[in-house]
């Protein structure tokens, strides 16, 4: 798994319900997903399918269009991810409300 990355676009903010989502690469070589029958996705960006669980509706992953990875959300994990925190996206749409009171790097975009 990849380092963990706070993303604050607008997107992520309404999908989640939440100030930012916190992700991580995952190559589909090492991602093995178990009960698929209950996931579903849309299509929230040209290219760009979120999966959620049709029980809970919580976003499991994303998936874009020719890449060999996945976008893990750490909030549907059971356990700490083995990984550490890298670094803040999309501040240019980060929620007015909240502040980032950390020393990661922090990106207007997704750089």
């Amino acid at each position: 798994m990849g380092d963990i990355v706070h993303c604050h676009c607008q997107t992520c903010r309404k999908a989640h319900a939440a100030a930012f989502s916190s992700v991580a690469a995952v190559n589909d070589t090492d991602f093995r997903l178990l009960g698929s029958e209950w996931l579903k996705y849309y299509q929230s960006s040209p290219g760009k399918r979120r999966y959620f669980c049709t029980n809970c509706g919580s976003q499991i992953y994303a998936k874009r269009d020719n890449t060999a990875h996945i976008i893990l959300r750490l909030g549907c994990l059971n356990d700490t991810a083995a990984t550490h925190e890298l670094k803040h996206i999309w501040v240019s749409q980060k929620a007015g409300w909240y502040s980032i009171n950390n020393n990661l790097p922090e990106y207007a975009r997704f750089d």
